[in-house]
């Protein structure tokens, strides 16, 4: 590519972000900038005790998500990002505070410190939100089978949309690209896949750009 593009992949717990995220830095040989799971050292304590560990988890998810964004926007090179750092301030922390989970005050300075923090960001050229409906979550979540997380319950699942729901509809930083996931499966077929990738195409308006498989 001659263009220097980043890209944001958003979407729920078991939307498939992660997955697509590593088909298109294939794909378009982009640079790849993962979230933190194996190694994150609340994920765990997080989903065994709520209250005690969410303000520290949404803490670290913004340190990691921070430093991958300046990493990317200060690159020579194209790279693409599996969850934004918005979400974290206007999804999963506003879902702990709504859900009583994270205390008010506590969401407040957190809020205080993102804002503060994205002051020195440029923003993606465009963010994917990978969206899902409940049960298609549901079964992606169970087919993965990670311990930690059985016990997310279907409430706080719907709390999430809603969450997404709301941001995609405000976000205010640039373009937002909606893909309706429900029926789509991009690992397994291509045509899928495809489909994807000429509305990102469309999206960052490349109609030039050339395809890699």
């Amino acid at each position: 590519m001659s263009t220097k593009r980043f890209i944001a992949i958003a979407g729920n717990i078991g939307s498939g972000k992660t997955t697509l995220t590593q088909m298109l830095s294939e794909h378009y040989q982009w640079e790849p900038h993962y979230e933190v799971v194996q190694e994150n050292p609340y994920l765990a304590d997080f989903y065994k005790d709520m209250p005690r560990w969410s303000l520290q988890l949404q803490v670290y998810f913004l340190s990691k998500r921070f430093q991958a964004h300046q990493k990317i926007t200060s690159s020579h090179s194209s790279g693409i990002q599996d969850r934004s750092i918005y979400e974290d301030a206007h999804i999963f922390a506003k879902a702990l505070c709504k859900s009583g989970i994270m205390e008010r005050r506590d969401y407040e300075n957190y809020y205080e410190l993102y804002q503060t923090m994205t002051q020195f960001l440029t923003p993606p050229d465009v963010v994917v939100y990978v969206r899902r409906n409940l049960h298609s979550l549901k079964e992606r979540i169970a087919l993965r089978g990670r311990e930690y997380e059985k016990g997310i319950s279907d409430d706080y699942l719907k709390l999430l949309n809603d969450c997404y729901d709301d941001w995609i509809r405000t976000y205010s930083h640039g373009k937002t690209l909606t893909i309706h996931a429900d029926e789509l499966d991009p690992k397994h077929t291509k045509e899928h896949f495809q489909y994807i990738c000429e509305k990102i195409e469309n999206s960052l308006e490349q109609p030039d750009l050339t395809f890699v498989c």
